[in-house]
């Protein structure tokens, strides 16, 4: 196939060649689907279908969204987005009476594309309602293991690393993987009612060697931290369980009940790779508004947008029970399972790259 200046460009995903060669992999993909899905239903979760058109996208900084326009036969229009993560949806489900769903949704997500991001993929988003925390993270690992099992590996892995599903999985606060692992004391750099101290990481993340520049906030010297020192290093030869986020780091979780310095938030690793986010759910309609706020005011310094707050789920907040839940990139656990280099070897019909030359 000729490309720009001549160049040969390789073969479209469903080439006969390329499709035959990902074909095994995709059936691995349907059968782990099926596998998690029953184990699912048979714990007593409902199966729930958000809607993936939605007033708001999620109001994250950093995540960015795919917009679109609803429209009238008279020619009015009004913004509406694909979902991020299909959690507002679900949440309000939880404030109607739901007690366990899940749902496999295909999520959107906009400015990312690498081996192990794509713009659309496939996110198993499950809640119990209760204060399940500790339950979600048992059915977190549990839903690897079982995936593992259904592929019939041994052994996940990713570029050279590996992970025996069946070893106990590690629980590792996110405090002390800072301390082990890059020589920082994040707590140091927290008041005690949770709000960041920003020099006093700062300072702490150049003594560890680590760049910095005079325009970073407490977030960004936290994340350049973690994907510098934390990841690469945790979920080998285990999964780790990376628990008690420090509480600048909440996103949609409470704050944790024996320390405001931190929040009943986890990711699951494995293989240095992040597989699932989980949350205590936030309730406090009134936190979550001054979160979103925050967020989307950071957004628009940094990238020139914000997203409209979706009123409507902050009014389902206060009605929803005390509740737990996770996102898994199922994507990316399928890629564990099968070992593929690249997400899009284990998607049946990947997005094609509007910027690839051609």
């Amino acid at each position: 196939m000729g490309g720009a200046h001549g160049v040969t460009q390789p073969p479209s995903w469903w080439s006969r060649d390329r499709h035959a060669a990902r074909r095994g992999r995709l059936l691995v993909r349907n059968r782990i689907k099926a596998g998690l899905r029953a184990r699912l239903l048979d714990n007593g979760f409902t199966e729930i279908e958000a809607a993936a058109l939605q007033a708001s996208p999620g109001n994250e900084t950093h995540l960015h969204a795919f917009t679109t326009a609803a429209l009238t036969l008279d020619g009015r229009r009004a913004p509406l987005y694909l979902h991020t993560s299909p959690e507002f949806a679900a949440k309000k489900l939880l404030a109607a009476g739901e007690e366990r769903i899940f749902d496999f949704a295909r999520v959107f997500r906009n400015r990312e594309r690498t081996a192990l991001h794509a713009p659309e993929f496939t996110m198993l988003e499950w809640y119990r309602t209760g204060n399940a925390h500790e339950a979600v993270m048992d059915d977190a690992v549990g839903l690897v293991r079982t995936a593992a099992a259904i592929a019939g590996v041994p052994d996940l892995r990713f570029r050279g690393a590996a992970v025996d599903p069946a070893a106990p999985a590690e629980r590792l606060p996110v405090a002390t993987a800072f301390d082990r692992l890059a020589g920082i004391d994040l707590l140091a750099t927290l008041t005690p009612a949770g709000e960041p101290d920003r020099p006093a990481l700062a300072s702490a993340v150049a003594a560890a060697g680590i760049r910095t520049a005079p325009d970073d906030t407490w977030s960004d010297l936290f994340s350049r931290v973690m994907a510098e020192r934390i990841e690469p290093a945790i979920g080998r030869g285990r999964m780790t369980l990376l628990a008690d986020y420090p509480a600048p780091e909440a996103a949609l979780a409470r704050r944790h009940p024996a320390d405001p310095r931190l929040s009943q938030r986890f990711e699951l690793f494995a293989c240095g790779v992040e597989l699932a986010n989980g949350f205590g759910e936030l309730t406090d309609p009134v936190e979550q508004r001054t979160r979103f706020l925050a967020d989307m005011d950071e957004k628009e310094r940094l990238y020139g947008e914000r997203y409209p707050l979706d009123e409507d789920f902050l009014a389902a907040l206060p009605l929803m029970p005390d509740a737990a839940g996770v996102a898994l990139g199922f994507d990316r656990l399928v890629m564990l399972c099968t070992g593929a280099d690249r997400i899009e070897d284990v998607q049946w019909t990947p997005v094609v790259d509007p910027f690839a030359e051609r």
